[in-house]
């Protein structure tokens, strides 16, 4: 499966150039606005699955909201007591280096080969923009995330893999539809989700078996 990216070009023009249009403004100010302007190319990133609500594909700010909101409803079912605040923060940061990585399907075996560096420079890239302590936390929270060592971004991630299962569920496969997609490499791309709730694993094993009853997986 062949994943769509579209990472902004490394001269993309700036999103909201105000420089000396706005009086005394503060460095610090200036820069946080810029990241703030700089992240809006994330609703430009399309992911392949397809909403539930419209015939179209979701892009990765609506999917980074959508696991959001997941958290603040899910949290109860967390293997281990959760900081919903810093679980909901990675959830937000988890996917802002794909504005410049693209996003990587998780079934694109080619592009997952080179993923981890292709994100490692987008996230020096994008975070680089932000004042020196918050340049550190925001890529500490993206670190925190991809390592998965502590429960709050075990959950993140396990709800990472839980939202697309349910849109491609929703839709009679989604995804799923792609060559050499079945039910076993669903499985082992999306265990991860036992880590961060027994609960939703059991939950997603019932809705695989589900999936492959009514022909969609």
């Amino acid at each position: 499966m062949s994943t769509p990216q579209q990472p902004a070009p490394e001269d993309a023009q700036r999103l909201l150039d105000l420089d000396g249009l706005v009086p005394e403004v503060p460095a610090r100010l200036m820069a946080q606005i810029e990241f703030i302007a700089e992240i809006d190319r994330l609703k430009t990133v399309l992911r392949l699955s397809p909403l539930l609500a419209d015939n179209r594909r979701e892009n990765d700010a609506e999917h980074s909201w959508h696991m959001a909101l997941m958290v603040l409803v899910l949290a109860e079912y967390a293997n281990e007591p959760l900081d919903v605040e810093r679980t909901l923060k990675l959830t937000l940061v988890h996917d802002l280096v794909e504005i410049y990585a693209g996003d990587t399907c998780l079934f694109d075996d080619v592009g997952r080969k080179d993923q981890a560096e292709r994100e490692e420079a987008a996230a020096r890239k994008l975070f680089a923009l932000l004042p020196a302590g918050q340049e550190k936390a925001f890529h500490e929270l993206w670190r925190e995330f991809e390592e998965r060592r502590t429960p709050e971004a075990k959950f993140a991630k396990a709800m990472d893999r839980l939202q697309p299962l349910l849109l491609n569920a929703g839709n009679g496969g989604g995804t799923w539809r792609a060559p050499g997609v079945d039910e076993a490499r669903v499985r082992e791309r999306t265990c991860v989700i036992d880590e961060g709730s027994t609960v939703l694993w059991d939950y997603t094993r019932k809705l695989l078996a589900l999936s492959v009853r009514k022909g969609w997986l």
